[in-house]
């Protein structure tokens, strides 16, 4: 899941973008209005968490801008105004759900895991390809009775490919998807992850169901196995 944040206190900014990414979540992490518009017009994201008062405008704004554009991804908006009516205002505006700082770290955790259970695309913590079955909670993929671990980056790797099973997926979209927007990946970092996550699935023999697609990126199909 990748998240926006947007929060002009770096106190705050900083351990949100910490405690999410720790999650396992994809995290872009901005401080201004115009950062978060200029993304949300380039990237797509699972969740955004916006603050209320920011340096040049508001996170009610983006959040109706946001909806304006027909975009339906939950909203978390967070703010210290916490009365009825800036709470009936926000829920109006678009939001999701609202939550009051000061932020207790683990209620914004317990609130970003159930607006995921809202969304038909998200609520799943186990995937299934075939007889391939990743768990999102424990990062490990099993088949056959066999289970292999995989690092972070590993299981979003994969958990990418079995959200779009048998369809080619550029370089540039699991660029997008997986890295923050502001990260630098060198000329090989992509091919470096999947020779990684292939070297994972070889334990299951399954590492030729990744396939690359040449000039084009890389399906997930349900190819032959290792050893055949």
């Amino acid at each position: 899941m990748k998240i926006l944040v947007v929060e002009d206190d770096a106190e705050l900014l900083e351990p949100l973008n910490t405690v999410l990414s720790r999650a396992g979540y994809i995290v872009d992490g901005v401080s201004s209005c115009e950062t978060a518009s200029w993304l949300l017009a380039e990237q797509d994201y699972d969740l955004l968490i916006l603050d209320w008062i920011l340096p040049t405008g508001s996170g009610i704004n983006l959040c109706q801008q946001y909806r304006y554009t027909g975009r339906t991804s939950p909203v978390l908006m967070m703010t210290a105004k916490d009365s009825i009516s800036d709470k009936v205002q926000g829920l109006d505006a678009g939001a999701d759900d609202y939550l009051v700082k000061p932020v207790d770290m683990l209620e914004l955790l317990a609130r970003v895991r159930a607006l995921a259970r809202r969304s038909p695309v998200w609520q799943d913590q186990v995937l299934k390809f075939a007889d391939l079955q990743l768990n999102l909670d424990t990062y490990t993929v099993e088949r056959q009775q066999q289970a292999v671990q995989l690092s972070v980056r590993e299981c979003q790797l994969l958990e990418y490919f079995l959200r779009h099973p048998r369809q080619v997926v550029s370089r540039d979209q699991l660029e997008q998807a997986l890295w923050k927007w502001d990260t630098e990946l060198g000329n090989n970092a992509i091919t470096v992850q999947i020779r990684r996550l292939r070297q994972r699935l070889q334990k299951l023999g399954v590492d030729q169901w990744i396939e690359t697609v040449y000039g084009l990126g890389y399906r997930l199909i349900q190819g032959v196995e290792s050893g055949e």
